[in-house]
């Protein structure tokens, strides 16, 4: 059976002198220019390891925003008999901190604008990568909208419902949430005051050193007597700035991404047959454009990730 080789990268930015500049690597192994990337390790999300990579090869600390494009091509197989395909999932990343030294993989850095970058990538799925990076502008705001974990079925809790909690494969998913999340550089968190809402994001809360601020309009009861206030709140939670984390009902998210998604012009290539996607201890990242002085902030794109925990890549809208 052929065993796919999987991997993950990101587009590294930061903004220099007023201008967007991206990280090119020299590996001289390959001798090529390309992305920060590298294969998962066991157990790992293509978000952890795109991540790892960075700070590996490029010795800088990345926080994720946006979900790019994957590649796709053959590689040598271990037993030399031929080829295995290779993927490679990429993010956009900024660049928080950090500085380039060589290491065993990378003996060169080079920060470019990003159409002298073109010029000097070797492989065309990495021009690709490149273009959709530039498709959208850097210093969005990202929004982090997560549906609650697994908390067991309804009818075999005899409490009020509003304080069923967590199961244990629920507290799974949680933890992984805390772990992925995290990379995505969140700085508040607020939650439907659902226990089993709060318990999801918990630990995202502590990380931050944040309390879980309540928002009933994120709850199946708040949102649906007026869907227009729940979609006003939650832009005004992206028109705040930072990178918030949202957790949210089934009932509630798929409206909301809709709801956000036709207003601004944004295709959910997520969505099979006009089902917006939204399963338990699934996130959407979505990325808004910070509002001006003449209007407010405006959808650009909306990743959906159905787990915090190793799956395959999220699905690009």
């Amino acid at each position: 059976m052929t065993q796919e080789v999987r991997a993950a990268g990101a587009v590294l930015w930061r903004v220099a002198g007023g201008a967007t500049e991206v990280a090119l690597v020299h590996r001289p192994r390959y001798d090529d220019w390309s992305f920060p990337k590298g294969k998962l390790d066991p157990g790992e999300t293509i978000a952890e390891a795109a991540v790892r990579e960075i700070r590996e090869e490029t010795g800088f600390t990345a926080v994720l925003g946006r979900y790019l494009a994957r590649t796709a091509y053959p590689v040598p197989s271990r037993d030399g008999t031929g080829t295995v395909p290779k993927t490679v999932d990429y993010f956009a990343a900024e660049a928080v901190s950090g500085g380039f030294s060589p290491n065993d993989e990378v003996d060169e850095l080079r920060w470019l604008e990003p159409t002298v970058a073109e010029k000097l990538l070797t492989r065309p799925e990495d021009v690709r990568v490149l273009r959709t990076f530039c498709a959208l502008p850097v210093g969005s705001t990202t929004l982090l909208l997560v549906r609650h974990a697994k908390a067991g079925k309804r009818d075999g809790w005899s409490g009020d419902d509003d304080l069923r909690p967590l199961s244990e494969a629920g507290l799974r998913q949680a933890a992984a949430l805390r772990r992925v999340l995290a990379l995505f550089g969140p700085d508040r968190v607020l939650s439907a005051p659902r226990l089993r809402c709060v318990q999801t994001v918990h630990g995202v809360a502590e990380d931050v050193a944040a309390e879980v601020r309540h928002e009933p309009l994120f709850s199946e009861e708040g949102y649906w007597p007026d869907p227009v206030l729940g979609v006003a709140r939650l832009l005004a939670v992206a028109g705040d700035g930072g990178t918030p984390v949202v957790c949210s009902q089934g009932g509630v998210i798929p409206d909301l991404v809709s709801a956000l998604a036709d207003r601004d012009g944004v295709e959910l290539s997520a969505a099979r047959g006009g089902v917006v996607p939204s399963k338990k201890g699934s996130f959407w990242v979505l990325s808004f454009r910070p509002p001006t002085a003449s209007e407010g902030p405006v959808l650009l794109a909306a990743d959906y990730h159905p787990s915090a925990l190793p799956a395959p890549s999220p699905s690009r809208s």
